[in-house]
């Protein structure tokens, strides 16, 4: 039949390739189907009269001279040794069919029937087949039209499935993005609030970079920024529960030393291997704004610059602990830090300062990085723009975007 009406596949829409002529190849059984089931099947035709005898069973694929485009439908019979047939008994058709559709869940499958079963057609549909055909109404030119419609729309359907897959991949990482970049908690403070966050790797939407912001009920504003070793799902999902422990953590009246060390337990039971450890700056303003209290943990320290165009300055790295998880009952030492009545706080990771300059090996580095702040604020920038000024020519200084996750952090008093 499919000789005689010329039988073509669909075209590749991808490779923009014509159809290739329809070959059959026979199966006796699912077992043989399942060796038969090359690369260059795309349909498998069964016949649901055929499943509870010794019949056979067809594959179609393009013509020897035309092989390497897909084509194809297979048709499978019942295969006497697959579970669910004993002693003989007729195999239950609609089985078959889910067999097959286990055995080849990426092909098209049409199934043939009597024209008086209507029902039992449509419910293989039902079940998963993409079409059904009536034998006493069928001809080569109704069959080739019922393959070539079978094909698309398992094309379709993959392509569907897909689609679905990507917006629910695309929702739960907007839900770990959200335990990443928080809203702050600052309702009642006089601070202003500001923050960029770039992912390093190509298309993500998720580093290992995490910060927060919040105020607790005696005025007092906490700050933190930390970066968690490697740029993966993994890594994200770890710092949103570092964070997440963070902002308990301080709420419930923990700060400095005693913090970093529940959060150093946190992160030594919740990491992969003990390979991972992460970096961390932790900032608590006063209830009046002019002091502040830092602790390092392996975290380049903060940027601060004055009143009355004071210059940006790094803050002293001095008695800084090491990274969470790197050693055992570790201390990390609080520094008080004064600040003035006006003044602009940076925190930022290290993806911030690692970017290249120019073509060479040069690193950017903190000084290079209080170059560009202390430049763009003397043309007034600050805020929102501030930060987008500084992460635009650092980015211009690396000829590209940045191989590493960044996160800036930036409070803003007077």
């Amino acid at each position: 039949m499919l000789d005689a009406a010329g039988g073509y596949l669909p075209g590749d829409r991808l490779s923009d390739a014509s159809g290739e002529r329809i070959r059959v190849r026979t199966a006796r059984n699912l077992t043989e189907a399942e060796r038969l089931l090359t690369d260059d099947v795309q349909c498998i035709l069964l016949d649901l009269a055929l499943t509870g005898a010794q019949g056979g069973a067809a594959v179609h694929e393009p013509v020897a001279e035309e092989a390497g485009r897909g084509a194809g439908a297979a048709a499978g019979a019942h295969d006497a040794d697959r579970p669910g047939e004993q002693d003989g008994e007729q195999a239950d058709e609609l089985e078959t069919l889910r067999q097959v559709l286990r055995l080849a869940p990426r092909h098209a499958v049409l199934v043939l029937t009597d024209g008086a079963d209507a029902e039992r057609a449509a419910e293989a549909v039902r079940v998963g087949a993409q079409d059904y055909l009536f034998r006493d109404e069928l001809d080569g030119r109704l069959l080739n039209r019922a393959i070539r419609y079978a094909v698309e729309r398992k094309r379709s359907d993959l392509a569907q499935r897909q689609l679905t897959e990507s917006r629910l991949r695309a929702q739960e990482n907007a839900r770990l993005e959200r335990g990443l970049l928080p809203t702050p908690l600052l309702a009642g403070s006089e601070l202003r609030f500001a923050a960029r966050y770039r992912p390093g790797r190509s298309r993500a939407l998720l580093g290992g970079d995490f910060y927060d912001t919040v105020r607790t009920a005696d005025g007092t504003v906490h700050a933190m920024i930390g970066d968690v070793c490697g740029h993966g799902p993994d890594e994200a999902a770890l710092g949103v529960e570092l964070r997440i422990a963070w902002r308990a953590l301080t709420f419930a009246g923990l700060c400095g030393d005693q913090l970093l060390g529940t959060l150093q337990k946190v992160l030594e039971n919740e990491r992969p291997s003990d390979e991972v450890f992460a970096t961390l700056c932790t900032v608590d303003i006063s209830p009046d704004g002019h002091r502040a209290g830092v602790c390092l943990a392996g975290h380049p320290s903060p940027l601060v610059a004055g009143a009355g165009g004071t210059a940006p300055r790094l803050l002293p790295y001095d008695d800084s602990g090491p990274a969470l998880g790197v050693v055992p009952r570790a201390r990390w030492p609080r520094r008080q830090v004064e600040l003035g009545r006006t003044w602009s706080l940076l925190m930022y990771t290290d993806g911030l300062i690692e970017g290249r300059v120019g073509e060479g090996r040069q690193r950017l580095g903190q000084e290079g990085m209080l170059e560009i702040v202390t430049a763009r604020m003397a043309q007034g920038a600050h805020g929102e723009q501030l930060l987008d000024a500084t992460m635009e020519d650092v980015r211009g200084l690396n000829g590209g975007e940045l191989t590493d996750d960044v996160a800036v952090l930036l409070l803003d008093r007077g």
